[in-house]
Order: structure tokens, then sequence, then C-alpha cells
């Protein structure tokens, strides 16, 4: 079975979609991120999974910004949210923090919400792919075609 990095990777060529990918070494924080590839902090589109009442769902934000969780449980109408804990990621995906793609199906089996400031704010997207050591970088407009988020405004 393929890598994830390697179904991401994979996925984006047979979309097309033109891309960088960046080697480095762990990082664990989105700031540590963006110096490791080399891009400003706000091109990162931080994956953050979270339990919405009873629903696992993936929200995707610019690095530089924090989760709005009253924003979430308004527009989704939803009583309790929380983030998934470090076991729970690892169960429902097999990845650790800091290592979640922004991306829902095929890639994660969850619903996808990106926050209307990612991909606008500059052309392109930068996120750890399935791996705490593997980046990619790609044109936001790909990254917007490819992975089809539901977008609202949920972050700070």
């Amino acid at each position: 079975m393929p890598s994830l990095p390697a179904k991401i990777i994979e996925m984006l060529t047979a979309q097309t979609a033109s891309f960088r990918q960046v080697e480095h070494a762990p990082t664990r924080t989105s700031e540590e991120s963006a110096a490791a590839r080399g891009e400003p902090l706000e091109v990162g589109a931080k994956a953050l999974l979270l339990k919405t009442d009873d629903v696992f769902r993936l929200f995707v934000l610019c690095a530089d910004m924090q989760l709005d969780s009253a924003a979430v449980r308004r527009q989704l109408n939803v009583k309790k949210t929380r983030f998934a804990t470090a076991e729970e990621l690892l169960e429902l995906t097999g990845l650790v923090p800091g290592s979640v793609p922004p991306f829902g199906e095929p890639i994660l089996p969850f619903e996808l919400y990106a926050d209307v400031a990612v991909g606008k704010r500059l052309d392109r997207v930068a996120f750890n792919a399935g791996s705490l050591t593997h980046s990619l970088i790609l044109s936001a407009a790909d990254w917007e075609r490819i992975a089809k988020p539901r977008r609202f405004g949920f972050a700070k």
C-alpha cells in the first residue's frame, strides 16, 4: 500500500497540478514547517481534525490564524466541538499531530472545510503531506479544485 505522501502526489499528478516537494527535518509546529519550506507562515494550510458533536470533520485554516470554535458551532449547528486527541487522530488516520494534509476524500475519510482566507491572501498553499518530514507546495487554485472544500469563515 502506498504511503500517504505518495497517494497525495499520485492524486495531484493525475489532476495535472504542478507542485513542489520539500524534504526537511521533522517539524511539529506551523512555524517550524514554514521555516523548513522557506515559505511565509500564512501560506501554510493547517489541517485540524475536530469532533463536532459526534462527527469528526477536517478544518483547514491559514497557519498564522487560530480556530474560532464558536463560528464552527454556529455554521454547522452543533453544540460541542473539540480537537481530536492524538490517540483518536492516530486511530482514525494513522497520522500524528502536525502531519495531517488538507484533503478529505479520497485521501482522508472526512468532510473537508476551509476557512475563507485559505489560498486567498497568497496564491499558494503549503502543508505537511502525511509526514512530519515531507511538505508540498502547490497553487491555491489547484488545491481548491482538487480538494473541493466547503468554505466559511472560522479563523481569527
